[in-house]
């Protein structure tokens, strides 16, 4: 099992409609939000390139955000070969 934990931007929520469309896709499992992280669970991995819309709601108001982080890690071993990727705001 694949876990990518996206670390939200401060002020911003994931929408539930988002959490709808991520679950219904085959790949999959399914997703968890904890405090400003969203955990999307995937079956497996293959060759394939994948793509993942969160749709966010902006609830508060946050001068100078920083950019937010994605990480790519193995469920079962989460030590070993993990992709870590940072994004920035969107104009």
């Amino acid at each position: 099992m694949v876990i990518i934990e996206v670390s939200l931007l401060s002020g911003f929520i994931m929408t539930s409609r988002s959490r709808v469309l991520l679950e219904n896709t085959t790949i999959v499992k399914k997703t968890e939000v904890k405090a400003n992280v969203v955990y999307i669970y995937l079956e497996k991995l293959n060759d394939e390139s994948q793509t993942f819309i969160l749709q966010l709601e902006q609830v508060i108001q946050v001068k100078n955000l920083k950019p937010a982080s994605i990480k790519i890690y193995d469920y079962y071993q989460p030590g070993g070969l993990q992709i870590s990727y940072c994004s920035g705001v969107g104009s």
